[in-house]
């Protein structure tokens, strides 16, 4: 698949999440063969009025280009100022478009899946951007609103025609959030009603998910979401069944405590001891799903405030 100069052998892709895919994390995803990590989605008016906090979110690393950086807008022009500054400053390889967030502070503003209600003022967005920049630009949308206005297929014509060069597809509405089944046949639709690559995304946890989401939909790519929370090792495995069709053993205890620890220490070198520590409470909760004893684990975890007690708790459990 190719985006740009950019041509991944192995497309599976991490999905931008809020408050998930910051430097920290996509620094070990890039470790374990993620080919390209998707930023969590920055807010073009916190870039317009150069939010302190919007721009930290801009900030990038050598080690985990390329990076693709999501913005989100409600109108033309503030989307095309975000993506010229993006652009300019020059952290990020690709940039993509939110069209896919379902939570009620940005849809109530008519930003994120909000968009798939009006096309017209979407192809309006899309096409800003794109005389805005000249780095690769993709977007990512949902199946639809809800089951009433499904029209991803014809949002998706808009795009190409806007001059995106590709499109990440959610297979569920906005009605769904992240409940029920992801319909993978509608992404099948929009990859036979496109020029451009398809990403698939939903529902993709297991290698079995990886082949039966490529058969069903012919998509160019594969993006992995909430699979990938506490699970870094995802894209290792992935990556490795691609090319071979053989797969990998899960990580060991061990792995889990190792990966476990170096996610801490990079959340506390990039946002500080108090920030840091209490962010990886909810990391540490993925990481240690599906093990003995795991909800009193997570208890501890949840009241831990220093390095040390990580460290303590993890060496006395694992």
């Amino acid at each position: 698949m190719k985006l740009g100069n950019f041509s991944f052998d192995v497309p599976v892709f991490l999905a931008p999440m809020a408050g998930v895919t910051d430097t920290a994390y996509r620094i070990l995803a890039h470790d374990m063969g993620c080919p390209l990590a998707y930023a969590e989605m920055v807010s073009s008016q916190g870039i317009h009025f150069r939010s302190e906090r919007t721009l930290a979110m801009l900030q990038s690393e050598p080690k985990e280009r390329p990076l693709a950086m999501q913005i989100f807008a409600a109108r033309p022009e503030m989307a095309a100022e975000a993506a010229a500054y993006v652009e300019q400053l020059g952290t990020a390889d690709i940039l993509d478009f939110n069209m896919g967030c379902p939570a009620p502070k940005v849809t109530k503003n008519g930003e994120g899946s909000a968009l798939l209600l009006d096309p017209d003022r979407a192809f309006r967005i899309l096409s800003a951007v794109r005389k805005a920049i000249r780095m690769p630009f993709t977007v990512k949308m949902r199946k639809g609103w809800d089951e009433a206005h499904v029209n991803v297929v014809e949002m998706a014509k808009l795009a190409e025609a806007a001059g995106v060069d590709a499109i990440t597809v959610h297979g569920r509405t906005r009605e769904q959030f992240y409940s029920g089944t992801a319909d993978w046949e509608i992404i099948a639709k929009v990859k036979q009603a496109v020029r451009i690559p398809v990403i698939a995304n939903g529902d993709v946890r297991t290698e079995d998910d990886l082949d039966r989401i490529r058969s069903v939909t012919g998509c160019d790519g594969v993006m992995i979401g909430r699979a990938a929370q506490g699970n870094p090792w995802i894209f290792k495995r992935f990556t490795h069944y691609w090319r071979t069709g053989k797969c990998l053993p899960a990580p060991t205890m061990r792995d889990r405590a190792e990966m476990l620890m170096r996610h801490l220490d990079l959340l506390l070198a990039y946002k500080g001891d108090y920030i840091g520590s209490r962010e990886m409470r909810k990391h540490a909760t993925w990481y240690t799903r599906g093990i003995t004893h795991g909800a009193i684990l997570r208890n501890q975890f949840n009241k831990a405030r220093t390095r040390e007690d990580f460290a303590r708790i993890v060496a006395a459990y694992f």
